[in-house]
């Protein structure tokens, strides 16, 4: 047993080519900051994340790989994500209107949708969302 075995796991995306994208992007540097939207922390039963909490990053094979620490979590509409933070979640977008457009695409998938248990969710400017910055504590393996 590990010291990280304890951690709440960090699982971006869903399992596949997307979560190994992203956790290689946080391993990086480059992904420094996620957004989720609050109706599937709600969802799930998952309580929101603290700043200073810890969670083990995790692949797609549920490998930990690193350990994250929370450094901010902020709770804003959707419309109120600013380019700081889109620029921080480190895949490539050049502004906010390219970060809501991938975000969209991913929320309005049908993998979420089924997790929120509403085949026609969308989200508008005032949907809730989680965004959280964080930073690497240790890489692992």
């Amino acid at each position: 047993m590990t010291a990280y075995d304890d951690l709440p796991p960090y699982l971006p995306g869903f399992p596949g080519p997307l979560r190994d994208r992203l956790a290689a992007a946080v391993l990086s540097g480059a992904k420094t900051a996620t957004t989720g939207l609050l109706a599937a922390y709600e969802a799930e039963g998952e309580p929101l994340p603290q700043t200073g909490q810890r969670t083990a990053l995790t692949d797609s094979a549920e490998c930990p790989v690193a350990v994250l620490e929370v450094t901010a979590v902020r709770i804003l509409r959707l419309g109120e994500v600013d380019v700081g933070h889109a620029l921080a979640e480190g895949e490539g977008y050049a502004s906010v209107a390219e970060w809501r457009a991938s975000h969209e695409r991913f929320w309005h998938g049908a993998q979420l949708r089924g997790l929120l248990g509403d085949p026609g969710f969308t989200v508008d400017d005032d949907t809730p969302v989680v965004a959280e910055r964080f930073r690497i504590v240790e890489r692992l393996g």
